[in-house]
């Protein structure tokens, strides 16, 4: 017979561990980790983390923008390896363009295949997942698609992000679906429009919370706390901006091929012959870095991807970057004291930090945890789905300390090699 003790052991390592295999997951888009510092003004919420956990923060990868965010998050890379590296890019061999997900090309494989989302290794597991409004959802992925999309439209209601958590969870609690995952664009637009200090994203989220009181009340009401683990998280944070730089002030923008997108980080090609010259220029400019491709920082995890620019422009906090004034739809402070709001700086800023709470069987109660990074979240919908993670760029450790029954998949192989070995041993 097997030994007394491995059995103990292999059961003890086992027993250690939890996963519901049911999973809800949330993603605000733009909601700033401190919007939160006050839950005493946000039932909602309060309950929630009452009852689940809270971590101090989430530092986004770079840039600090939503579809390279989007993909970290539910691939667990770095965007210089899952190649989703802006909300805007260009491929120079197909000519091909991705703009913000909005014009058809953007649903090309061609952008999604750099590695593998955790929907389509969920659909090829024969476990469903339903998605609301997730940006990317209809792409077919590695020849896969969620077994439910319902695609992204630009500014949803609270009315359409409180029906969608009513079709998921009775989706979840049905059991069409092992997965279910509610994409929420509003705080990011009133962020941009007014600014993270405004009244108006105030008012955004507080709205959000009475969103999250319904969620709390639902689950509760369908009998689903115990076998259901729900996680909400942001993509990035908001910096307030006043300050404009002007390309066209400093170089001519007849000499650039392409220039994609306006903000924090701005993508240039240079003529080749051009490019010392235009490189020199914009080096001399304050308030924004000129970065080489070959000589962006390592820490950013970036420089290696595939439709990164030849020249890239990271702008100070407050700084935002354009071509020219034609580019812009709006000037800072041309409307008396509104104030706007941006994104994609450096990673590292204050102001760029994301939040992550859940609740549900497989999390501890009232706990509150240590800053993670957005790769790191990848690994706790692996551990909540109990599936095995793909290659991450993601840090199990960081994540342990929120979790009921903290064990890693690792443990788990690793009981059930004992495992084997024993009834090899007992044979």
């Amino acid at each position: 017979m097997m030994c007394t003790t491995t059995i103990t052991l292999i059961f003890s390592i086992l027993g250690s561990c939890s996963a519901s295999g049911k999973l809800l997951v949330f993603l605000i888009d733009g909601f700033r980790y401190d919007y939160l510092d006050n839950l005493k003004s946000l039932p909602g919420f309060q309950t929630f983390v009452e009852n689940g956990v809270k971590v101090k923060y989430m530092t986004p990868e770079f840039p600090s923008l939503s579809y390279p965010n989007y993909y970290s998050l539910m691939t667990g890379r770095n965007t210089e390896d899952h190649q989703m590296t802006g909300n805007y890019m260009w491929d120079m061999d197909s000519n091909k363009e991705f703009l913000v997900g909005t014009n058809a090309d953007s649903h090309l494989p061609l952008w999604w295949k750099g590695s593998e989302p955790i929907w389509v290794t969920m659909e090829k597991l024969q476990r469903r997942v339903y998605m609301y409004y997730w940006p990317g959802c209809e792409v077919e992925i590695l020849g896969v698609k969620p077994s439910l999309c319902v695609p992204y439209i630009s500014n949803a209601s609270e009315k359409n992000f409180t029906d969608a958590v009513e079709q998921a969870l009775d989706a979840l609690n049905q059991d069409k679906a092992d997965m279910a995952a509610v994409y929420f664009e509003r705080v990011d637009l009133v962020g941009h429009y007014y600014g993270p200090s405004s009244t108006e994203i105030l008012g955004t989220v507080n709205a959000l919370d009475a969103a999250v009181q319904f969620i709390n009340h639902t689950v509760v009401a369908k009998n689903m706390s115990d076998n259901l683990n729900i996680i909400m998280f942001s993509d990035h944070g908001m910096s307030e901006i006043t300050n404009l730089i002007e390309l066209d002030k400093h170089i001519n923008l007849s000499d650039i091929i392409k220039v994609l997108d306006v903000g924090p980080v701005v993508s240039l090609w240079p003529k080749r012959e051009k490019f010392e010259e235009i490189f020199t220029a914009l080096s001399a400019v304050g308030n924004m870095t000129t970065y080489r491709k070959s000589e962006i920082p390592d820490r950013f995890h970036y420089k290696k991807g595939r439709f990164v620019s030849t020249l890239t422009l990271v702008a100070n906090p407050g700084w935002i970057i354009t071509p020219s004034i034609s580019y812009l739809p709006f000037l800072p402070n041309t409307t008396g004291d509104r104030k706007y709001g941006a994104h994609g700086y450096d990673n590292t800023l204050t102001e760029m930090r994301g939040f992550f709470v859940a609740k549900g069987p497989d999390f501890k109660s009232n706990f509150s945890a240590g800053p993670i990074r957005a790769v790191d979240v990848y690994t706790v919908m692996c551990h909540s789905l109990g599936i095995k993670p793909l290659p991450n760029n993601g840090s199990f450790e960081r994540v342990r300390a929120m979790l009921s029954g903290s064990c890693s998949i690792a443990q788990q192989s690793c009981a059930l090699l004992l495992l084997g070995l024993g009834f090899l041993l007992q044979a």
